[in-house]
C-alpha cells in the first residue's frame, strides 16, 4: 500500500507538470504577439496592411505585410467577419475546446498542488513511506534478516544457564511435535532480566539466527506516542503481522518503557502508556489465542514492570542474565579475542581473574582498548602489557601526565595513597592491594586499587569494618603527617564511600546492635543512602546517625593506630611512590621492607605477587563501589 501511494503521488505530480507545460506552450504565440487596440487593427485592415488573421473567440491574432504579429480583443458588437471579407484578408477561426480544458486545469491546479504537498509531507512525517500518510498507527516492528552478520549461540558465552533456557525455546519452534505429544505447550513469552551489558540483546539475536523463523524486533519506546490510542493501534498491528508469519518470534527491547506498573503515572487509566500496556496484555493472553507467536523481551528494570505482565501465560519464563563469573569471563574474552592476534604471553584466565564484576560489554571494551593501544605503538599482536594498560584506562581513566602538580601536592598524594596501601595490607580480610599510583587519572590525583581473589557474593560485618578502615586510612595518614590543621579535601571521596557503607550496614543489613534487625531504608521510598525524610521517630534518626558515626570513627581510629605502629613501612612506601609513581604486586611489599622494588622481576615481573594475576581491578560487586582510596587528592579547579 505504501508503494502504491508513492506511485500515485509521483503520477499526480507528473500530470501537473505536463498540464503546466501544455498550458504555457499552447499560449506561446500569444506571449510572443504584440497587443494593440482594436481601432489600430481596423485601420491596418482598411489600409490593406494585414496578410492573415485568426479569430479565437474574442481574441484576434493577425500578421501584417512586414511579418509582424499582433493581437487584439474584438468588441462584442463588432462586424469582424464582414470587415475582413470586404478587404480580402485570409481569415481562420479556432475551436474553443482546448482553451476551455486549459481553463479547467488552471482552476484545478491549486487544489491538486495542495493535495500533493499534503500527501508528501504526511508521507515524510511517517518515516519515508512506511505506512504512508495513513500509517500513523502501524507497527514499527522490523523483520530481522541475518544474511550478513548472523549471530548464533556459539557467539554467546559466559551465560550458560540463560542460553539453555532459550535453546529450548528454539527447539520448540523447530520440532513442536516433540513436546505437544506429551501435552506440553509452547511458552508464550520469555523475559530476559539482567544488568546493562550482560548480553540480553545478543541472546535475542542468537535466537533469530538459530530458530530459522521470522524474527520481528521493536523497542518499547516505539509504541509510545503523544496521541492517545496510537500505541495500542501499533500493538494490534504488530500482532497481526506476527500471526500472518507464525510461527515467529517478536523481540521487544527495553520493555519497561511501555510495561511500567499501571496507576503510578499521570493521567490515570486514560494515559497513553497504560492504554498501550492494556492492549499488549490482551494480545499476549486474551480471549484469542496467539498460537506460534513467542514474545521475547529484555529489561534491566524488572521491579517497575506491571505484575499482570509477569504472570505465567504472558511471560512464562523469566531468564536472569547476570554478570558472568570467572569461567564465563574467560569464555567471553575468548569470543571477543577471536579476531584479535594475541601475543604468547597473553593468558585469558589471568585477565578473567582480574576482572570481577565485569559484564560482557565491559570485557568487549577491554579487548578493544588493548587492541587500539597495541596498534597505536605499531605492534603486530596484543600483549599482556596492552591488556594491563587498557584495564587501567577503562577502570581508572586515562593518565593525565600533562597535569602540573607541585612537589607539595605530589608528596601529600603519596602519603595519602601509601596510608591506604599499608592499612589494606595489614588487615587480613581486605581485598589484596595490587596497585598504588600517584599519577593523576580521571578525577583523582592518585589511587590504590584492590582486587578480590574470588567473585564476591556477600559481605560480612568484619569485612565491612576492615574495608571501612582501609578507606579512612587516607585521612588518618594526612593527619599523622601534616596535623589536623593541614588536612586537605583529598579524603572527600573516601568519606563519601565510608558513609555509604556505614549507612548500608545500619539501615539495611542489620549490623548495628543498637538499631537491630530492621530495614529502615524501606521506611522511606526513594532512599539514596541518607536518613533525610525517614518515616521514623526523631530518637531513632538520632540513634541511626550515632551508629553511622560510630562505625566510621572506629574505622578511622583503627587506621590511625595501624599507621602509627607501621610508620616506618608507611614512610618507605610513600617515598617509593614519589620515586617510581606506580607500584604493583610484590613491588609494594619490597618497598615497605626497604628493598629494591624491581629486584624480583626475573621471577615473573612486577605484579606477580603470590602467583596472583598482575592485572589490577576495581571491585564491582556493587554498582557504586570504588577502589580503596579512590578519592585521593581531588584536583584543583581550573579556571
Amino acid at each position: 500500500m505504501g508503494n502504491a501511494r508513492n506511485i500515485a503521488f509521483w503520477v499526480v505530480l507528473f500530470l501537473l507538470i505536463l498540464a503546466l507545460f501544455n498550458l504555457f506552450s499552447g499560449g506561446g504565440t500569444t506571449l510572443q504577439s504584440r497587443e494593440v487596440s482594436y481601432s489600430d487593427f481596423v485601420r491596418a485592415v482598411e489600409s490593406q496592411n494585414v496578410s492573415s488573421a485568426t479569430v479565437d473567440g474574442e481574441q484576434v491574432r493577425y500578421r501584417t505585410e512586414d511579418g509582424q504579429d499582433y493581437v487584439t480583443i474584438k468588441p462584442q458588437d463588432a462586424e469582424l467577419t464582414n470587415l475582413l471579407l470586404d478587404n480580402n484578408v485570409p481569415m481562420k477561426a479556432e475551436a474553443q475546446e482546448q482553451s476551455g480544458f486549459q481553463s479547467f486545469l488552471l482552476s484545478l491546479l491549486p487544489f491538486l498542488l495542495l493535495i500533493g504537498v499534503w500527501i508528501y509531507f504526511m508521507n515524510r512525517m511517517q518515516g519515508g513511506g512506511k505506512g504512508g500518510a495513513m500509517g500513523f498507527g502501524k507497527s514499527k516492528a522490523k523483520l530481522l534478516t541475518e544474511k550478513h552478520g548472523r549471530v548464533t549461540f556459539d557467539d554467546v558465552a559466559g551465560i550458560d544457564e540463560a542460553k539453555e533456557e532459550l535453546e529450548e525455546i528454539v527447539e520448540f519452534l523447530r520440532n513442536p511435535q516433540k513436546f505437544s505429544r506429551l501435552g506440553g505447550k509452547i511458552p508464550k513469552g520469555a523475559l530476559l532480566v539482567g544488568p546493562p551489558g550482560t548480553g540480553k540483546t545478543l541472546l535475542a539475536r542468537a535466537i533469530a539466527g538459530e530458530a530459522g523463523v521470522p524474527f520481528f524486533t521493536i523497542s518499547g519506546s516505539d509504541f509510545v506516542e503523544m496521541f492517545v490510542g496510537v500505541g495500542a493501534s501499533r500493538v494490534r498491528d504488530m500482532f497481526e503481522q506476527a500471526k500472518k508469519n507464525a510461527p515467529c518470534i517478536v523481540f521487544i527491547d527495553e520493555i519497561d518503557a511501555v510495561g511500567r506498573a499501571r496507576g503510578q503515572g499521570y493521567g490515570g487509566g486514560n494515559d497513553e502508556r497504560e492504554q498501550t500496556l492494556n492492549q499488549l496484555l490482551v494480545e499476549m493472553d486474551g480471549f484469542e489465542a496467539n498460537e506460534g507467536v513467542i514474545i521475547v523481551a529484555a529489561t534491566n528494570r524488572r521491579d517497575v514492570l506491571d505484575p499482570a505482565l509477569l504472570r505465567p501465560g504472558r511471560f512464562d519464563r523469566q531468564v536472569t542474565v547476570p554478570n558472568p563469573d570467572i569461567k564465563g569471563r574467560e569464555k567471553i574474552l575468548g569470543v571477543h579475542a577471536r579476531k584479535t592476534p594475541l601475543g604468547p604471553d597473553v593468558d585469558l584466565r589471568i585477565i578473567a581473574r582480574g576482572t570481577p564484576g565485569f559484564s560482557g560489554a565491559d570485557l568487549a571494551n577491554l579487548v578493544n582498548e588493548a587492541a587500539l593501544m597495541a596498534a597505536r605503538i605499531g605492534r603486530r599482536f596484543v600483549t599482556m602489557e596492552d591488556f594491563e594498560q587498557a584495564k587501567d584506562k577503562v577502570m581508572m581513566g586515562a593518565e593525565r601526565r600533562s597535569m602540573v602538580l607541585t612537589d607539595e601536592q605530589k608528596e601529600k598524594t603519596a602519603y595519602h595513597e601509601a596510608g591506604h596501601a599499608v592499612v589494606g595490607l595489614a588487615l587480613p580480610q581486605c581485598d589484596p592491594v595490587y596497585k598504588a599510583t600517584i599519577i593523576p587519572r580521571g578525577g583523582a590525583l592518585g589511587m590504590v586499587v584492590s582486587l578480590p581473589e574470588i567473585d564476591r557474593l556477600n559481605w560480612h560485618r568484619s569485612e565491612c569494618e576492615e574495608k571501612m578502615t582501609m578507606t579512612m586510612a587516607g585521612k588518618a595518614a594526612e593527619i599523622i603527617k601534616y596535623g589536623e590543621d593541614n588536612v586537605s579535601n583529598g579524603p572527600a571521596g573516601d568519606i563519601q564511600q565510608a558513609s555509604a557503607l556505614a549507612r548500608a550496614m545500619v539501615l539495611r543489613w542489620g549490623m548495628s546492635d543498637k538499631i537491630g534487625n530492621i530495614d529502615y531504608a524501606e521506611a522511606h521510598e526513594g532512599y539514596q543512602g541518607n536518613t533525610a525524610g525517614l518515616s521514623v521517630s526523631a530518637h531513632t534518626k538520632e540513634l541511626i546517625e550515632e551508629e553511622v558515626r560510630r562505625f566510621i570513627q572506629d574505622a578511622y581510629e583503627r587506621a590511625y593506630q595501624i599507621l602509627t605502629d607501621r610508620k616506618d613501612e608507611w614512610e618507605r612506601l610513600a617515598q617509593g611512590l614519589l620515586e617510581f609513581e606506580t607500584l604493583t604486586g610484590d613491588e609494594i611489599k619490597r618497598v615497605m621492607r626497604g628493598e629494591d622494588p624491581h629486584s624480583g622481576d626475573d621471577d615473573g615481573g612486577a605484579g606477580a605477587a603470590d602467583d596472583k594475576p598482575s592485572l589490577t581491578a576495581i571491585p564491582k560487586t556493587k554498582p557504586k563501589s570504588k577502589p580503596s582510596g579512590d578519592g585521593g587528592l581531588e584536583p584543583e579547579p581550573t579556571a
